[in-house]
């Protein structure tokens, strides 16, 4: 997960073994496979909740409970078995805060979102909610492994010395990501929405459909640059990210004022699709002080904190401390 290997451990690729721990593969298997299974129970309680929905809507009517390849008891047990081993993963080969995070996710894909579809347009905004947690998961289970205190969720996620900050920036970007990408998804099978009576802006009000993706479209330029000014990212990022933001933000703005006709939607659909995995890409790219950390590893030249410490070193002679 890109949050976790952009998270600014000091030791992360040093040529020198230093006491600040560096992040582990073993942590990543048990975050991606514990997310994975967190995903798969929620979707599956979703599936259990709404199959008459389903049935009626191209995209989800060759679902397994559609189909009637699975039983309902089967798929009861599938997901129960699944919350519980994503969240032991998590509990266990991460950190409680990241396994709390994980079943919360869990529980408002299934308990909020899903059911709210068939009352309020607002269920976007909780199921965005829901996507951007996944990124501060990742975070979390990177500052874990750095803790210097009792690496409880308030250090984790709200650390004293801001340096939690860059885990909220991936979770915004993430969840104002879900909104170019799902309205124009949504706005091409809006009446299919409105034929299953899930309340979905794209047919409720395609206007404002329209200027909700063009919103959180804008705020991708600022989001980049704060990772810079956090430490996460080089400068260069917010450099190096504004073509692919400005052409999300083009599509967005085709989008709000064809209101999805004319090619808009399938155009701004595309953008968003291509938009988040360059983004991730550039920033992992970028990471500040990783190209330094490169060189340094592979020349063997000394860091500048390094040849500050080797100055100031004690030196055990007979006994007796001499500089």
């Amino acid at each position: 997960m890109v949050p976790y290997a952009l998270y600014p451990v000091p030791a992360f690729l040093s040529s020198t073994a230093l006491a600040t721990p560096s992040l582990s593969p073993l942590t990543l298997l048990f975050l991606t496979s514990g997310t994975f299974l967190c995903s798969a129970a929620a979707n599956t309680l979703n599936m259990l909740y709404e199959p008459d929905t389903d049935s009626k809507m191209t995209r989800t009517r060759t679902r397994p409970l559609v189909r009637k390849l699975l039983t309902t008891r089967a798929a009861v047990l599938f997901a129960i078995g699944c919350g519980l081993a994503g969240s032991a993963a998590l509990y266990l080969g991460v950190n409680p805060t990241v396994a709390f995070l994980g079943a919360l996710n869990i529980a408002l894909y299934a308990g909020a979102y899903t059911p709210l579809k068939r009352i309020s347009a607002v269920n976007t905004w909780v199921g965005a909610v829901v996507g951007g947690i996944p990124p501060l998961m990742g975070w979390a289970a990177a500052a874990g492994e750095s803790a210097t205190a009792d690496g409880s969720w308030r250090e984790l996620l709200f650390a004293s010395d801001g340096s939690s900050a860059g885990g909220w920036l991936f979770a915004a970007i993430l969840f104002a990501w879900q909104f170019p990408h799902f309205m124009p998804l949504s706005w091409g099978i809006r009446d299919e929405y409105k034929a299953a009576g899930l309340r979905m802006l794209c047919w409720v009000n395609p206007a404002r459909n329209a200027r909700v993706a063009l919103r959180y479209s804008l705020v991708f330029v600022p989001l980049c640059v704060g990772l810079c000014a956090v430490g996460v990212t080089e400068w260069s990022f917010a450099a190096t990210s504004l073509p692919v933001n400005a052409w999300l933000i083009s599509e967005a703005v085709k989008f709000w004022r064809l209101e999805g006709h004319g090619g808009s939607a399938r155009g701004l659909f595309w953008a968003s699709v291509w938009h988040l995995p360059v983004v991730m890409v550039l920033a992992l790219a970028q990471k500040k002080g990783m190209w330094g950390r490169v060189w340094r590893s592979v020349t063997g030249e000394p860091h500048e904190d390094d040849e500050e410490d080797d100055d100031g070193e004690w030196e055990v002679v007979d006994g007796e401390g001499e500089l």
